[in-house]
């Protein structure tokens, strides 16, 4: 989907059932894998509406989220103020565009959002540099379908070969490299529903 597609979807995002279950058990997986420590700086990379960062906003001092979407952004800030967050801080921009300078994160976490991205190696190699040394990346994103999932017009990734993308995050510096299935999206109509696995990689920058 374009930016536009996002902002229009972003006042009915949360009203989604399957978003909530999928960042559920993305959430669940990450904080059994990781050895969290309280004081721990994280950022979520297309946050969206924030679902996922809400859910983890307890294990992490600070999560900067962060999306191209202004009207998502609007709706993270509507949250916040809601819940009286302290520790989520939204962030309208655009990695893919340019760096994002003087930030040191200790985790780095994405869900669905790393197969709308074109270059995936840029990506991964700016999350490298904003990562602090024995800093995590968590990716949770499709495996590779045969492009039913977002149909005809769509101009991302068609999910992920995960071999091939743990020898580009090796070939970055990563290391400790692990991945498992973590959720499966159901989608279709309701007589045909196809089933999308969705994986979770966590890698650790050395």
């Amino acid at each position: 989907m374009s930016i536009n597609e996002f902002d229009n979807r972003a006042r009915e995002w949360d009203k989604e059932a399957i978003h909530w279950e999928r960042s559920k058990a993305i959430a669940e997986r990450m904080i059994s894998i990781i050895p969290f420590k309280p004081t721990m700086k994280a950022l979520e990379f297309g946050a969206g509406t924030g679902i996922l960062s809400f859910m983890l906003s307890d294990t992490f001092a600070e999560i900067t989220l962060m999306d191209n979407s202004s009207e998502m952004i609007k709706v993270i800030q509507e949250k916040i103020a809601a819940y009286h967050s302290t520790n989520l801080k939204p962030l309208l921009f655009n990695l893919e565009q340019e760096e994002l300078s003087n930030n040191s994160f200790d985790c780095i976490f994405t869900q669905m959002a790393l197969h709308h991205v074109a270059d995936t190696e840029l990506i991964i190699n700016r999350f490298y540099k904003m990562l602090s040394p024995g800093g995590y990346l968590v990716i949770a994103d499709l495996y590779s379908e045969d492009g039913s999932f977002h149909g005809e017009g769509f101009t991302g990734h068609n999910g992920f070969d995960v071999k091939l993308l743990k020898e580009n995050l090796e070939k970055t510096g990563f290391t400790n490299i692990t991945s498992e299935e973590c959720f499966v999206m159901k989608k279709g109509r309701a007589d045909v529903l196809r089933e999308y696995p969705v994986f979770l990689l966590v890698a650790e920058k050395r």
